[in-house]
C-alpha cells in the first residue's frame, strides 16, 4: 500500500437551506457534512489516493454521520477520537442565487475544539508521505493550536511533505494580530503554501500575488501557489513565478468549497509527480468545478470527470 495523505481538522454537520431566505425563516434543510480539510479529504480519495483523517467527534448523530460518510468515501477514519462529554459541531448555510451564502456556526466548545497533543499519540507519522493543514484547526482553542504545531513538528521530523492553506476564519480568533502571527508561524514549517490574494492583504500586507509568493518563500516554503480568483493562480516554484489561467464556467452556483477543491487539486497532482504548473492547472479546474455545485464537496470529481473538464473547458485569456 502506498503512503497516504494525512489531514486533521473539524468536520461538521451541515444543514443546507432548501429554499431561499434568511436562516431563521426557511422551513427545511438538507443534511450533509462540511469542513475545509474534510472537503480536501473527499476530493483526494475520489481521485484514488489513500487518505487518513484525524479528528475528534461527539458520540452523537452528527458524529455518526461524519464517520459513516468518511467510510463511504474510502477515507481511513481509524484515527477518530470520540468524546462522551462534548458534541460534534454543525453549521447552517443559506441558499442564494447570487453572492456568497450566509453561514452560521454551532461549534463553540465542540468535541474537535478539545483536541490536544495527547490525542495525537496514536498517530504513526512514518505511514504518511503528505500532511495537509489549514488555519482553521489552530483557531478553535489553545489546545488545538498546540496540537497543530505538534503535528507540523512531527511531520517535519519524519520528512513528510507539508502543505498549508491559511483558510482565514477571523471570527474564530481573539484578534487579527494573533491570527496573523500564529498562521505565519505555522507557515514556516510548510513545503507548499496556498494563500489567496485577499488573504495576502491581511497576512502579508499586500494583495500582489508576486509579493505574497515572495513573502512565503522567505518564510521557508519551497513552493507557493497564490489563488487569484477566476483569473487563475500565480505559481512560485522556488526560482520564478508563472501565471496559470483559470477555467471559464457557465454559472457560479456556490463559491463555498472552491478553495478546498483548489488545495485538493494541487496536492494530489504533486503526489502523482506532476509539475507545480500542472498541479496549479488541476487546482484551478477542481476549484472551478466546485463553484458549479451547491454542496461543499458533492461536485469533487473522479479522474475521468476531471479529465473531461480540463479537456473541454476554455481557459481565461491572460
Amino acid at each position: 500500500m502506498s503512503k497516504a495523505l494525512l489531514l486533521a481538522g473539524e468536520p461538521m454537520g451541515l444543514l443546507i437551506a432548501q429554499t431561499e431566505g434568511s436562516l431563521d425563516s426557511v422551513s427545511g434543510y438538507s443534511l450533509a457534512v462540511a469542513g475545509a480539510e474534510y472537503n480536501v479529504a473527499i476530493g483526494a480519495a475520489r481521485l484514488g489516493h489513500n487518505v487518513t483523517y484525524f479528528t475528534k467527534l461527539g458520540n452523537d448523530p452528527f458524529g455518526k454521520l461524519i464517520a459513516r460518510k468518511m467510510q463511504e468515501n474510502n477515507i481511513d477514519s481509524s484515527h477518530i477520537v470520540y468524546s462522551d462529554e462534548k458534541t460534534t459541531g454543525f453549521m447552517l448555510k443559506s441558499k442564494v442565487q447570487k453572492g456568497d451564502p450566509d453561514i452560521f456556526y454551532f461549534r463553540k466548545g465542540s468535541a474537535a475544539s478539545t483536541l490536544c497533543v495527547k490525542d495525537l499519540e496514536q498517530i504513526d507519522f512514518s505511514k504518511f508521505s503528505n500532511i495537509h493543514i489549514t488555519g482553521i484547526l489552530p483557531a478553535l482553542s489553545e489546545s488545538t493550536k498546540e496540537a497543530t504545531l505538534f503535528m507540523l513538528k512531527e511531520a517535519k521530523k519524519a520528512g513528510i511533505f507539508i502543505s498549508f492553506d491559511p483558510n482565514l476564519r477571523p471570527q474564530l480568533w481573539a484578534s487579527q494580530d494573533l491570527m496573523v502571527e500564529t498562521l505565519n508561524n505555522l507557515a514556516t514549517y510548510a513545503d507548499l503554501v496556498l494563500p489567496g490574494e485577499s488573504e495576502g492583504a491581511i497576512l502579508c500586507g499586500s494583495q500582489d500575488p508576486v509579493k505574497i509568493n515572495e513573502f512565503y518563500h522567505k518564510l521557508g516554503a519551497k513552493m507557493v501557489i497564490t489563488k487569484c480568483g477566476p483569473k487563475g493562480a500565480l505559481v512560485f516554484d522556488g526560482t520564478s513565478n508563472v501565471m496559470v489561467p483559470g477555467f471559464i464556467i457557465d454559472k457560479v452556483v456556490d463559491t463555498v468549497g472552491a478553495g478546498d477543491g483548489f488545495a485538493c487539486g494541487a496536492l494530489t497532482a504533486l503526489m502523482e509527480g506532476m509539475s507545480i504548473v500542472d498541479a496549479a492547472q488541476r487546482a484551478c479546474a477542481i476549484g472551478a468545478i466546485q463553484c458549479t455545485f451547491t454542496g461543499d464537496n458533492e461536485g469533487l470529481p473522479t479522474p475521468s470527470q476531471l479529465e473531461q473538464f480540463i479537456s473541454t473547458k476554455k481557459r481565461v485569456q491572460l
